[in-house]
């Protein structure tokens, strides 16, 4: 049985609240995401309000994930949106590859010791990291499961996704430190890899009182029920209408 980390009923919404996410927000989130927080992993870029010691309001973008603290109860860490990554211990080159998207192997950004997988978070322009023991063992089942060459490992421990078939079907297959694994595969080719990676939402993402919108740059700002749009309310239409034939 998969126990959660936490309970819906335990999130900290008096905090959340305090930065513009109330609780109508956060329940409306798409189930995944909502399955995502109760595991302690991170939620999506959402945008956040607050005010200054003057009063005026702060608007911003940030994750966050819930964490327990020594009492028992649960409160939140952000992981603001910062205007550019520090990368200043990495060489030009490590650097030249987390900037394109890739996964190195190097020192994590606090200096801790060991070597791990380091990855730029192009939402928030943080920089993530894992050692790399963690992810080498789900490569290891990886190499099993698909008969995966140890040359083929080894390009996806520099950071590059691999293409190879898999019954007769495309299959692709990279580090991505945003997964759960670590591992992220799709069926397809590359192109089609990269564009799952700025695909993890609908345009629409309806729920019981508003719903998030995705914009142009794949951001999601929240709309209330009250605010919709007379576009808004045609695509909530079509989604009601589609899940109804689903159902049939």
């Amino acid at each position: 049985m998969n126990k959660r980390t936490f309970k819906e009923e335990e999130f900290p919404y008096y905090t959340l609240e305090q930065f513009g996410l109330s609780q109508e927000m956060i329940e409306d989130l798409p189930m995944n995401v909502l399955e995502d927080l109760k595991d302690g992993r991170r939620s999506p870029v959402l945008p956040i309000r607050v005010s200054d010691d003057e009063g005026n309001i702060i608007y911003s973008r940030t994750r966050f994930k819930f964490y327990r603290k020594e009492d028992g109860t649960i409160d939140v860490l952000f992981y603001p949106q910062l205007l550019r990554c520090n990368l200043e211990q990495y060489s030009e080159e490590e650097q030249k590859s987390m900037l394109e998207g890739k996964t190195i192997v190097s020192v994590s950004p606090t200096g801790s010791t060991g070597k791990f997988f380091v990855q730029i978070d192009t939402e928030t322009n943080q920089v993530m990291y894992i050692p790399t023991p963690v992810i080498g063992r789900n490569l290891r089942s990886l190499m099993e499961h698909f008969h995966l060459t140890s040359a083929e490992i080894q390009i996806i421990q520099n950071g590059e996704p691999v293409t190879f078939l898999e019954d007769e079907e495309m299959v692709t297959v990279g580090i991505d430190l945003n997964e759960k694994t670590g591992i992220r595969l799709v069926t397809g080719d590359m192109k089609r890899w990269e564009q799952q990676r700025n695909n993890q939402f609908n345009q629409y993402n309806f729920g019981l009182f508003g719903c998030w919108v995705k914009d142009e740059n794949g951001l999601l700002d929240y709309i209330h029920e009250d605010d919709y749009t007379d576009e808004i309310w045609e695509e909530q239409k079509k989604v009601i209408a589609k899940n109804s034939a689903i159902k049939r």
